[in-house]
């Protein structure tokens, strides 16, 4: 089926026009031409880049819901309430990402089965790792996202695009850099202290 209903039900009652199909209107990987001052050869590589970073943070995300979810032990409480702040810090990126792709006249990854086609980031097990195990795979993930982000912004600013390069700088970098930290920090072998 490739119609689209245009005419409204004969019986009013404002229905809704269901079990629409159509044609896309933009393929994934293309551009349509906006008034923004960049050539089509910078916004193409930028949609390129950017859709690579934010199919991994998309990912980082839901392993830090899913993390969150799976914590144990002492540090639980903590830890459960500090990793659903990075998911919810994460997300903000992912939609901020996004809309830049769009603004270049890009077509920005969104169905997670498209995503997890494009990310670097490796597949955990479907079940329960350890604390430091888990944390370990955020940090991973972080340095993936970071060397990437790191690369692309330096390659994007070099085509002109300094708000792709901005973006990527201070949301994606600096975010996850603080992120690292307080990750890190959980998993350093610090000694009780005795009395």
């Amino acid at each position: 089926m490739t119609s689209v209903a245009t005419t409204a039900p004969s019986h009013g009652g404002g229905q809704p026009l269901l079990h629409q199909h159509g044609e896309e209107t933009q393929k994934f990987g293309t551009l349509k031409q906006l008034p923004i001052g960049l050539g089509h050869d910078a916004r193409m590589y930028a949609c390129q880049r950017l859709n690579r970073v934010l199919a991994d943070t998309q990912i980082l995300y839901s392993l830090y819901k899913k993390h969150h979810w799976l914590m144990r032990g002492a540090t639980f409480y903590s830890l459960h309430l500090m990793l659903d702040k990075h998911a919810q810090d994460q997300l903000a990126i992912v939609d901020a990402l996004a809309e830049r792709i769009q603004s270049l006249g890009g077509v920005a990854v969104g169905d997670p089965r498209h995503v997890a086609e494009l990310t670097s980031i490796p597949r955990p097990p479907d079940g329960v790792e350890q604390v430091p195990v888990m944390l370990s795979r955020l940090l991973d993930a972080h340095e993936r996202i970071l060397i990437d982000a790191r690369d692309a912004a330096a390659r994007i600013a070099a085509e002109g695009d300094e708000g792709s390069n901005d973006l990527l700088i201070s949301e994606v970098v600096r975010t996850g850099e603080a992120q690292v930290w307080f990750l890190a920090e959980h998993l350093v072998d610090t000694p009780l202290v005795r009395a």
